[in-house]
């Protein structure tokens, strides 16, 4: 099957993640059935007509603009590899403008409830690693895979990083703060060694934060972590990895990064990605004008 050819070399080659694959080959395999549905079995037959109605369909489903952008996405790059292995001569997605997504307005943590939140943790052994994990999140801006991914060699204490293998493997080296650092000191003097107990804690390929099992956290788990402090702290669901992600990359534009700085940082290898940033950016830029310009 064309797609799982597709899934292999994204795996094998770009060195896609797993998650990333797993989301293509969702969206790939829906797009196979509308074709079959439609009377086309080969997905090499498809035109321009039938993504055009692909995209009609999931907009009278209710899918959102972002949705149906994500998808057309995934086909786009399946007849771009299709294309390059001379199995269709025309790309069907060629002349097919991505829809337009309205700019929803960017949700972040101001610095006081982040500081509420850094604040929250006791100090007893899960109180300790939860602080670290916490801090290691708002101080880098990793990804919530990326962080249960670490590995005790992935950071550097002395000099205070940590580096990210990041999506398609591609790594990158991410500065910590001081009191980032120190969190994660203290979880590594106090707190590992009791969930490790009975494990070789000074592996250096074993995972960095560990759960009571002395195990890697799953993503699940990590949400659990979060979820009760944000009800601690009255956050509720507002808490979640990606708003602690986004509230680091809108901190560090409020305090002068620039977009280039703040994507190397955050690992995004799409500068349109960081478009979110934006208005925060232009806001910035405007109230450094109205406070320094002698006719403003």
């Amino acid at each position: 099957m064309e797609i799982r050819k597709f899934i292999d070399y994204l795996k094998g080659e770009k060195k896609t993640s797993a998650n990333t694959c797993d989301a293509y080959f969702r969206d790939l395999n829906a797009f196979r059935i509308f074709l079959t549905e439609r009377g086309v079995t080969d997905m090499s037959e498809a035109s321009s007509a039938d993504v055009a109605a692909y995209l009609m369909t999931l907009k009278n489903e209710g899918k959102t603009r972002a949705t149906a952008n994500r998808k057309l996405s995934s086909i786009r790059s399946f007849y771009k590899y299709m294309q390059r292995l001379g199995e269709i001569q025309v790309n069907p997605t060629e002349d097919i403008k991505s829809p337009r997504i309205e700019r929803r307005k960017l949700e972040y943590l101001t610095v006081e409830e982040v500081e509420h939140l850094l604040e929250t943790p006791d100090d007893s052994v899960k109180g300790i690693r939860d602080r670290a994990i916490l801090e290691v999140m708002y101080a880098t801006g990793i990804r919530v895979s990326e962080l249960i991914e670490l590995r005790v060699r992935d950071v550097n204490f002395r000099m205070g990083f940590v580096t990210c293998n990041g999506e398609h493997g591609r790594a990158r080296i991410v500065p910590m703060g001081s009191i980032a650092r120190r969190s994660l000191d203290d979880y590594m003097l106090k707190s590992r060694s009791i969930f490790m107990e009975g494990k070789d804690e000074k592996n250096p390929d074993g995972p960095l934060f560990v759960n009571y099992q002395g195990e890697a956290f799953s993503r699940q788990g990590l949400w659990k972590v979060l979820k009760k402090y944000g009800e601690i702290c009255g956050l509720g669901d507002k808490l979640t990895p990606h708003i602690l992600r986004i509230s680091f990359g809108v901190h560090m534009v409020q305090n002068g990064a620039d977009l280039k700085s703040l994507q190397e940082l955050m690992g995004n290898e799409d500068i349109m990605a960081m478009e979110i940033f934006l208005s925060v950016s232009k806001n910035r830029i405007k109230d450094v004008y109205d406070r320094t310009h002698p006719r403003a």
